[in-house]
């Protein structure tokens, strides 16, 4: 395992001393990037020693030793040989600039060169990891899916006593060892998901549709090509771009979403129909734009097939993983649904609230084969995506023992 290790200027720096040697402890290959600030407080040698690398503290200086390699484009390089990025401590000014995609120096143009996991440590005064900036600048963080180590509450060097003190660099060095470990969990697997709505058309420029983003089914895709599986995307009229390295397969119609999962089905090892797929259709929509007038119009609609049912009859041994979205007795009617639809997950939701449809976040229960239901709290689309197929692995080890 191979970790960039960036540090921040801040008093807890020294900590990061101790968190370079966990981490070799655990395992992992680091490679020590420092910002102007953080070199005020540790010199770079403490961490070469450790590590028995150069450590990185400029932008147009080679850390290698390798005059091949040139400086220029030094930061592509490191952030492509390393696998993990762990920053700490992170301070005020490196979240607001992670957030907002400044790069001024080798750290910051790393992080937008890097493309795996992050995981930031952050350790400021306790009125700065208050203020609203920061908070919007760690919500943002959150977002696009990197772990937040949160800090301690405690005596600060500044006299105060507070949330702000950086975690130990065992808590932190835990975080990255294990999401390190993680990362290769899905490895062999081939990962079909469904995402976004679908459009029934009416006549040749109306169209049902639902409120769905297709922001939860995208981030499922991400997290399970984060974690080294194959990844066949099935999306509805969506605009999300792609993530990245991922299979995708355009629809717009239920029954052209039926027809894309099922000719990919032999593929798949998990199943994660997250779509929300339109439930009627109109049977006979005209070839010729409705024109309006002051009479009523009559729409005669059709179910679309329903193919999460379809997939429970037909998915063998694969693992199969539905969404509920409802508006009262969630728990009820996701372990409903988990029977009647033969799944092995229920992802329950409720809509109509603030979370859910549109939104970057969401609050689920997870009603599971074996009985159990797991609440997972509100957290980013991208966290719920991971903490999904955490159980689902878990899951599929209890399903494999019982038999």
């Amino acid at each position: 395992m191979n970790v960039l290790l960036g540090v921040g200027g801040g008093i807890a720096a020294y900590k990061a001393a101790e968190l370079a040697r966990a981490l070799m402890e655990g395992g992992a290959r680091v490679q020590v990037v420092m910002t102007a600030a953080a070199q005020e407080f540790v010199r770079p040698l403490t961490f070469a020693a450790l590590t028995g690398r150069k450590v990185i503290t400029d932008l147009f200086s080679s850390a290698s030793g390798d005059a091949t390699l040139s400086s220029a484009v030094e930061h592509i390089a490191v952030a492509q040989e390393n696998g993990l990025f762990a920053v700490a401590p992170a301070t005020a000014d490196l979240l607001a600039k992670f957030a907002n995609g400044l790069a001024d120096d080798f750290l910051t143009t790393a992080y937008l060169a890097f493309t795996g996991p992050v995981i930031l440590a952050p350790a400021m005064n306790t009125n700065m990891w208050l203020h609203p900036a920061t908070r919007e600048n760690v919500k943002r963080l959150r977002d696009r899916g990197h772990r937040i180590v949160e800090p301690e509450e405690g005596y600060l060097a500044c006299g105060m006593t507070g949330a702000g003190r950086l975690a130990s660099p065992d808590a932190i060095a835990r975080a990255v060892l294990a999401e390190g470990n993680r990362r290769s969990d899905l490895e062999g697997e081939t990962v079909l998901v469904t995402a976004g709505p679908t459009q029934e058309p009416i006549d040749p420029v109306r169209y049902l549709t639902n409120r769905s983003s297709g922001k939860m089914g995208y981030a499922i895709a991400e997290a399970a090509r984060a974690r080294g599986a194959r990844v066949i995307l099935v999306s509805g009229p969506v605009h999300i771009q792609a993530p990245r390295d991922v299979t995708l397969v355009p629809v717009r119609t239920a029954n052209e979403m039926r027809a894309a999962v099922l000719d990919r089905l032999d593929k798949a090892t998990i199943i994660v129909k997250s779509a929300a797929v339109a439930d009627f259709h109109v049977s006979r929509p005209p070839e010729q734009k409705i024109k309006k007038t002051a009479a009523r119009l009559t729409l005669e609609l059709d179910p679309t097939p329903d193919i999460l049912s379809e997939l429970g009859r037909r998915k063998g041994d694969r693992l199969l993983i539905g969404f509920a979205a409802e508006t009262e007795n969630l728990n009820r009617e996701a372990h409903r649904k988990l029977e009647t639809k033969n799944c092995d997950m229920i992802v329950g939701n409720l809509v109509g609230g603030a979370l859910g449809f549109d939104s970057d976040e969401n609050e689920v229960v997870l009603a599971l084969r074996t009985g159990e239901t797991v609440p997972v709290e509100r957290a980013s689309k991208r966290a719920i995506a991971d903490r999904i197929f955490d159980e689902a692995l878990r899951l599929r080890q209890a399903l494999h023992a019982r038999q």
